[in-house]
């Protein structure tokens, strides 16, 4: 016979859901369905087919397609468009443009939104649309169109700020993975420095205790421990540099695109311009010039969110330039939610760390970041 779960496992229990995604889609659903409960009175009296209580039924099952607002969020959208139609009810459309927004982007958000304005205009033209809901065209205007325009943009706003917030913990986790691959760099050329000169003189002695028992029986014996002390040496250079190369593996030039799509998800057009010289930049270099494009990015959709962005990766002699610009926006956002103020910082050390500089600030109508780090194509 099964166990009922104790009280404190149940606490557990109810505090993981409530912390869930679903949890969040079911208060949603509630949210919505409470609101138009409101307008059940009214709704009855409207429309001579349904009672107060098939009226709220009616509003319950609309409500309820809100826990699929993640997974499937044209279905709330499209059963919101038919209450309207129906019931002239306009509290789902909100909830369902909002999670259009939030969980699909800008722009599939932008299009609803003139979806659902072309067919509240139709609706309009429909002999039966209710009074309350504007007896002109600009009344009803003024009453559908901002209830579309700001749920989605509110939508779109927590969109933009997922992706910014999802940018900041791949930063992140990729500082710390660069962190543990330095750290074991780090220590494998310790062991390497250590182990390696003890293992130079085992060679050495047996090479001379070889010489030394010249015609006697072990000699073959020390010739072998030298041969032994050589190749494991040889070995454990071997694994070091493997292991380096395989730790400085990180996305380089080629990844850049990838920042760019995600870029321009959070609504920021990216033009990416790359020298095909910088293409020869080292694997170490090229993952600089990531991060720091990366970071870039990441505090223009923070700090400029929906201007363009415009990269340039250029060489000029010994040196590599990169440059990246935006707009200035008419108003700052707010910076609190996500920003650390540490990003700057971050960059002026990697760069500082590889032999460069790194200058940030408006210039102009615009605000640029501009690194400058040597190539290296004349020292290897």
């Amino acid at each position: 016979m099964s166990r009922l779960p104790t009280l404190p496992a149940l606490r557990r229990r109810v505090d993981r859901w409530a912390g869930s995604p679903h949890a969040l889609d079911v208060i949603a659903a509630l949210s919505a369905f409470a609101l138009m409960v409101l307008d059940v009175p009214g709704l009855a009296r409207a429309d001579n087919s349904l009672t107060g209580v098939t009226a709220t039924l009616v509003l319950a099952a609309g409500a309820a397609t809100l826990t699929l607002r993640r997974r499937l969020p044209w279905i709330p959208y499209l059963v919101a468009l038919a209450l309207m139609g129906w019931l002239h009810e306009l509290t789902m459309i909100q909830f369902a443009l909002y999670s259009l927004g939030r969980f699909r982007g800008r722009r599939v958000a932008v299009l609803a939104t003139l979806l659902y304005v072309g067919v509240a205009y139709a609706l309009f033209q429909t002999p039966g649309w209710p009074a309350r809901h504007g007896e002109t065209l600009s009344e009803f205007l003024s009453l559908v169109v901002p209830i579309g325009v700001l749920a989605a943009g509110v939508g779109i706003a927590a969109y933009r700020q997922d992706l910014v917030r999802a940018l900041e913990r791949q930063r992140a986790e990729a500082a710390a993975r660069q962190a543990v691959q330095e750290e074991r760099i780090s220590v494998g050329r310790d062991v390497h420095d250590l182990v390696g000169r003890e293992l130079t003189v085992l060679a050495v002695r047996a090479e001379v205790l070889a010489v030394r028992a010249r015609g006697e029986a072990h000699v073959k014996d020390f010739q072998e421990l030298a041969d032994t002390a050589r190749r494991a040496h040889h070995m454990l250079n071997e694994t070091i540099v493997r292991r380096a190369d395989q730790a400085t593996a990180t996305p380089g030039l080629d990844g850049l695109p990838v920042l760019a799509e995600e870029s321009e998800r959070m609504g920021s057009p990216v033009a990416l311009t790359v020298a095909e010289e910088a293409k020869a930049l080292s694997p170490l270099r090229q993952a600089a010039v990531h991060r720091v494009v990366q970071e870039c990015l990441t505090n223009a959709a923070k700090h400029a969110p929906g201007l363009p962005v415009a990269v340039t990766i250029s060489v000029a002699g010994p040196d590599l330039r990169v440059e990246v610009r935006n707009p200035l926006p008419a108003t700052p956002p707010d910076r609190a939610p996500v920003s650390t103020g540490t990003g700057l910082f971050s960059m002026g050390e990697r760069v500082t760390s590889m032999g460069g500089g790194l200058s940030a600030g408006p210039d102009g109508d615009t605000y640029a970041v501009t690194a400058l780090l040597p190539t290296g194509f004349g020292t290897y």
